[in-house]
C-alpha cells in the first residue's frame, strides 16, 4: 500500500506517556495547597495539553494575576516529585521503533516546556527515534497551529502528507487549525465522544489498534 503520510508529530501526555493520572493528582494538590477549590478530575484531564498558566487561568478565571505564578511553581515541584515513575504506554516503545526503522519522520508536539520534554525522552528511551519537537515554551500553547506549522517547515513537509496524533481535543483543532490529518486515541486525557464530535480521521482504544491504524492507513 503506498504511504499517505510522511510526518507522524505526536503529543506526549497521555498519547505516548502514561501520564495523565499523575497530571490529574499533581494538578488537585497544587490547588488544595493553596486553599482554592480542588478540581473534578473531568475537570483537570480537560486541561492537560494547554500551557500551564492558560490551564490554571481556565481553571480560575477570577484568581488575582500575582497568585499565578506561585500556584504555577507549586505545581512543578510536586509533579517533579513524582514524575521518575512516569512511563510510555506499553506497546509504545516497540510502535515508534517501527516506525522509525519503516522511514518516517517522527516528531512531538506538547504542552511541556523544554525542559521537562527533554528529561521525559532521556527516561523513556524514546528520544533517539524523534527527529524533533515543539515545547510550548517555544510555540504558543494548542489548539494554536504554530508547532504543526513550523516542524512541516523543518522538514519540508506539506500539509497533506502530515499526521498529527493525540488524546485531547486540543491535539484535534490544533491540527484543524493548521490543515492538517489528525488520529485521536481514547485511551488518554479527553473521553472519546468529545474526540469523535471533532471529525478525526479516527478514534482508536488503545496502543494496540493505534498501531493497526497505522500500520494499515498511514
Amino acid at each position: 500500500m503506498a504511504r499517505r503520510f510522511d510526518l507522524l508529530i505526536f503529543d506526549w501526555d497521555g498519547t505516548l506517556s502514561d501520564s495523565t493520572g499523575i497530571i490529574v493528582r499533581t494538578l488537585r494538590a497544587a490547588c488544595r495547597d493553596f486553599g482554592l477549590p480542588e478540581p473534578s478530575g473531568e475537570q483537570a484531564r480537560y486541561v492537560i495539553g494547554l500551557e500551564l498558566s492558560q490551564a490554571l487561568r481556565h481553571l480560575f478565571p477570577d484568581l488575582p494575576d500575582e497568585r499565578l505564578p506561585p500556584l504555577v511553581a507549586r505545581y512543578r515541584q510536586r509533579y517533579l516529585t513524582d514524575d521518575e515513575d512516569v512511563r510510555p504506554f506499553a506497546g509504545i516503545p516497540e510502535l515508534i521503533g517501527e516506525l522509525h526503522a519503516s522511514g518516517y519522520r517522527l516528531a512531538v508536539a506538547t504542552g511541556k516546556h523544554r525542559k521537562g520534554l527533554e528529561r521525559a525522552l532521556a527516561r523513556s528511551g524514546l528520544g533517539a527515534y524523534f527527529s524533533s519537537s515543539r515545547c510550548v515554551d517555544e510555540c504558543p500553547s494548542k489548539p494554536h497551529p504554530r508547532m504543526i506549522e513550523e516542524l512541516m517547515g523543518e522538514f519540508s513537509t506539506p500539509a497533506e502528507r502530515t499526521l498529527m496524533i493525540g488524546d485531547t481535543t486540543h491535539d484535534v483543532r490544533m491540527a484543524i487549525n493548521a490543515g492538517v490529518a489528525a488520529l485521536a486515541v481514547a485511551y488518554g486525557a479527553h473521553p472519546r465522544a468529545e474526540l469523535v464530535r471533532l471529525a478525526p480521521l479516527a478514534c482508536v482504544d488503545d496502543v494496540a489498534r493505534l498501531a493497526l491504524w497505522l500500520k494499515r492507513n498511514a
